[in-house]
């Protein structure tokens, strides 16, 4: 399988892989890692750290559409980069998942851009990946024994069926409510 264009589109935005490649699903393409959603200019083609990545990373695309996407950012704000970074590679069927830093940790909801639904939640101590089970039912158990690529097609089969009990709300409205952007230590920025 050739790589597709949707990640050969971003191609340098794609940081510190653990999964980059086909997965066991036929045209689907996994990979796990970092990706960087803005970059500061670059000087006499020199390569720069990004100025705002989202870590935690779990995609998939088939042929040039995204059909799963889960990932942490600091502040729920950074979905605008995340919208630019996909542009059209973002359907109205696939599944994306933001976990962000600064959003109350009572709170989950869905937010709908031009048709594309993104599921909003905090993530306070776990994983995106650990989450994502809790999520979707998977036992950590069942997966334990598969590839790093088969694990990635077992989330976004499970996700196509897709998690419910989550209120709508507009994006002002749930930028509103944010909190602060905390660090590590969960302290405010």
């Amino acid at each position: 399988m050739t790589t597709p264009t949707l990640f050969a589109a971003l191609e340098g935005k794609l940081l510190s892989p653990t999964v980059s490649g086909p997965t066991q699903k036929t045209n689907r393409y996994g990979f796990r890692g970092e990706l960087g959603l803005k970059f500061p200019p670059s000087v006499a083609g020199e390569k720069r750290p990004p100025e705002i990545k989202a870590d935690q990373v779990i995609l998939a695309a088939e042929g040039e559409q995204l059909v799963f996407l889960a990932l942490h950012v600091d502040s729920l704000a950074h979905l605008d980069f995340v919208r630019e970074t996909f542009g059209a590679a973002l359907t109205p069927t696939g599944k994306y998942f933001i976990f962000a830093g600064n959003v109350d940790i009572s709170k989950k909801f869905l937010l709908e851009f031009e048709g594309v639904s993104f599921y909003v939640l905090p993530l306070d101590e776990a994983t995106v990946y650990n989450e994502l089970l809790d999520l979707l039912y998977l036992e950590k158990g069942d997966l334990k024994k598969l590839s790093p690529e088969a694990k990635i097609d077992a989330i976004v089969d499970a996700a196509a069926k897709g998690p419910s009990g989550f209120p709508r709300i507009e994006y002002s409205q749930a930028l509103a409510e944010m909190g602060p952007v905390k660090v590590a230590e969960n302290r405010p920025v």
